[in-house]
C-alpha cells in the first residue's frame, strides 16, 4: 500500500529525529510527573541511599512495582508520540514501516533513559560533597544490616531492569500504534482531498 508517489530522486529519511526527541522528552516528563505524584501520595521511590539505615525499611516490593509501572507508562507515552509525529513514509512497505516505527520507539526510550539518568545526576551531584562526611561519620552497619542492604540493592536492581525492559518493549509497540494512526489520518486526509 503506497500513500502517494514521491517525485523521482526524493529519498525518505528512515528516522525522524524531531519525533524521537519529542517522544523522549514526553517520556522523561511523564516519568518525573508520575514520580512526583507517587511521592505526593507518600511513596518513597528514591531513598536516602542503599547503605543507609533508613533505606533498610524504605524499599518494598510495592515501591518497586510502582517504579516499574511509572517506567512503562512513561515509555508508552513517549513511544506513541515518537510514532505519531514521525514522517509519513509514502514509498515504504508495511513491514519496513513496522520496523521503523518500533525503532523510533526504542530510540526514544533509550534517549529518555539517558536523559533521565543525566537529570538524576544533576540533582544528586550538588549534594555529594555534603553527604560524604555524614556517610563517613556513621558507624558501620551490623552484619544483619549489611546483608539486608545487599538484598535491597539486588531487589532495586532487579525492579529497575524489569522496568527498563518492559518500558523498551511498550515504547516500541506504542510507537507502532502511533505510526499506524499517523498513516490512517494521512489516508483519511487524502481520501477527502
Amino acid at each position: 500500500m503506497t500513500l502517494e508517489r514521491l517525485p523521482s530522486g526524493v529519498v525518505e529519511a528512515p528516522l525522524s529525529w524531531s519525533s524521537i526527541i519529542g517522544g523522549a522528552l514526553v517520556a522523561v516528563a511523564t516519568s518525573v510527573f508520575l514520580g512526583l505524584l507517587a511521592a505526593g501520595f507518600g511513596l518513597e521511590l528514591a531513598s536516602s541511599g542503599v547503605a543507609s539505615r533508613g533505606s533498610l525499611h524504605a524499599f518494598t516490593p510495592q515501591a518497586g512495582a510502582i517504579a516499574v509501572a511509572i517506567q512503562v507508562i512513561a515509555g508508552a507515552f513517549g513511544g506513541y508520540v515518537a510514532g505519531r509525529l514521525r514522517t509519513i513514509w509514502t514509498e515504504t512497505h508495511a513491514d519496513e514501516s513496522h520496523l521503523r516505527d518500533t525503532a523510533h520507539g526504542l530510540i526514544a526510550w533509550a534517549l529518555a533513559t539517558v536523559l533521565g539518568v543525566a537529570l538524576a545526576m544533576l540533582v544528586v551531584i550538588p549534594y555529594a560533597d555534603s553527604l560524604a562526611p555524614a556517610a563517613a561519620a556513621a558507624p558501620p552497619p551490623s552484619p544483619a544490616e549489611a546483608d539486608r542492604a545487599a538484598h535491597i540493592a539486588a531487589q532495586s536492581a532487579f525492579f529497575a531492569a524489569i522496568g527498563l525492559i518492559l518500558a523498551a518493549f511498550v515504547s516500541a509497540v506504542a510507537a507502532r500504534l502511533g505510526g499506524q494512526q499517523a498513516e490512517h489520518m494521512h489516508l483519511r486526509h487524502l481520501a477527502r482531498g
